[in-house]
């Protein structure tokens, strides 16, 4: 995955020379092995991005816009040729600028005198390792800008500019380079509220379900002749018990459901009792005509007495 950077690196302690008829500064420092982001260039990620350096153009500040936004033809002051790799230094070469440039003597003069003044900003497509506590630049895929800019200080994070950034156009990605605890705490949000919503929904599809398997239980027993779940009665109590009333609720599905009242309903009308038989006396327990009182005083042994009171 590759990676945007912006880097700042000058020319300080650099011995540069300046040519100002032909407006030329030779010498100048490109990108060093080390940048203040704390990023380490390896040496052959520098080698082969030479031939992306050169010829690179260089405008004036950062671009008003996203960096890889187009940029004004009066912020052109000149471009980089002649790139070359110094051993445990870093990119150097010749910047040509136009002479004829409002700010070529201000930049003429900052060469010379305080090359600390001013410097390169690079917008750069780069690919990243880690290496221990930091990252390591192992190649440079594509060099978007060179800027000239001052006040370098400003400059030490991916995308931080001078000037303010315009948050109407400013993209995910740039977002994302300048500033990942926005987004890792914004994704953080959205994560937890989307917890949150998932278990209220799951809670509100189970009581949904919960209400329409209770109305499909009253249903059917409505249809088979049994009492409500909700009566107050003994009786109903019993034929329709809170055990029973809970296996019909974790039935699989409505027939499973029927299958189970219509069992109940049968033993009930085996039974004489219940609703389904008026005669029943409301449950209470029946009995075949006994045996008279001569019958029962006759026996003349105990078994005799037994089948009297059968």
């Amino acid at each position: 995955m590759h990676e945007t950077l912006q880097e700042f690196v000058d020319s300080r302690g650099v011995a540069v020379r300046v040519d100002r008829e032909q407006g030329v500064i030779r010498g100048v420092k490109i990108l060093g092995l080390e940048s203040r982001n704390g990023r380490n260039y390896l040496p052959q990620a520098l080698r082969e991005a030479m031939p992306l350096y050169e010829g690179a153009k260089v405008n004036v500040n950062h671009p008003k816009g996203p960096p890889q936004g187009p940029r004004d033809y009066q912020d052109r002051i000149g471009v980089v040729r002649q790139v070359e790799l110094r051993e445990h230094e870093g990119l150097f070469g010749n910047f040509y600028f136009n002479p004829k440039h409002p700010l070529a003597e201000q930049l003429a003069w900052d060469a010379e005198h305080a090359p600390e003044n001013v410097g390169f900003s690079h917008n750069v497509q780069a690919r990243l390792v880690r290496n221990g506590e930091r990252h390591a630049v192992e190649a440079i895929v594509k060099v978007q800008s060179v800027d000239l800019v001052a006040d370098p200080a400003t400059t030490r994070g991916l995308y931080e500019q001078t000037q303010p950034v315009d948050l109407a156009t400013v993209t995910l990605e740039q977002l994302q380079q300048a500033r990942p605890d926005l987004i890792t705490g914004a994704v953080t949000e959205q994560t937890t509220l989307v917890a949150q919503l998932r278990q209220e929904l799951d809670q509100l599809r189970t009581a949904q379900l919960v209400t329409q398997r209770e109305q499909t239980a009253r249903r059917l027993l409505q249809e088979f002749g049994l009492p409500s779940p909700h009566a107050s009665d003994a009786w109903s109590q019993t034929l329709v018990s809170e055990a029973f009333y809970a296996g019909l609720l974790a039935a699989r599905d409505e027939s499973e459901m029927r299958q189970l009242i219509e069992d109940r309903a049968r033993l009930v009308a085996r039974a004489g009792t219940g609703p389904l038989n008026a005669s029943c006396g409301r449950g209470k327990p029946t009995c075949r005509d006994q045996h008279t009182l001569e019958a029962i005083q006759t026996a003349s042994d105990s078994r005799q007495f037994v089948q009297a009171i059968t």
